[in-house]
């Protein structure tokens, strides 16, 4: 009798992107972004690597909130709940 699958966690969906880069979002208009390097559970978080705080905008005519600044900012670690958003950022394909 097979087993039922348990659902996945934030923890397991976190830890599949693991040494890829993510953009955290922490209000509509700051954020982090690098590369994800570690999950942890207690406390709830995330460590980045190579770290950059950015400053995001909207406007009417782009409704997609847009990187208008960075800053460096090295390793961070960032409480998942002050996270409202974290997006896997994929590098440009080529056609």
């Amino acid at each position: 009798m097979p087993e039922p699958s348990i659902p996945p966690t934030i923890f397991h969906m976190l830890e599949k992107n693991l040494e890829k880069k993510v953009r955290v979002i922490l209000d509509p208009s700051y954020g982090f972004e690098g590369i994800l390097m570690a999950v942890t559970r207690e406390p709830a978080g995330i460590w980045l690597s190579d770290a950059e705080a950015v400053t995001l905008r909207a406007t009417i005519a782009q409704p997609i909130p847009q990187v208008t600044s960075r800053e460096d900012k090295s390793d961070i670690f960032i409480h998942l709940n002050s996270v409202q958003r974290i997006e896997v950022l994929h590098p440009p394909t080529r056609h």
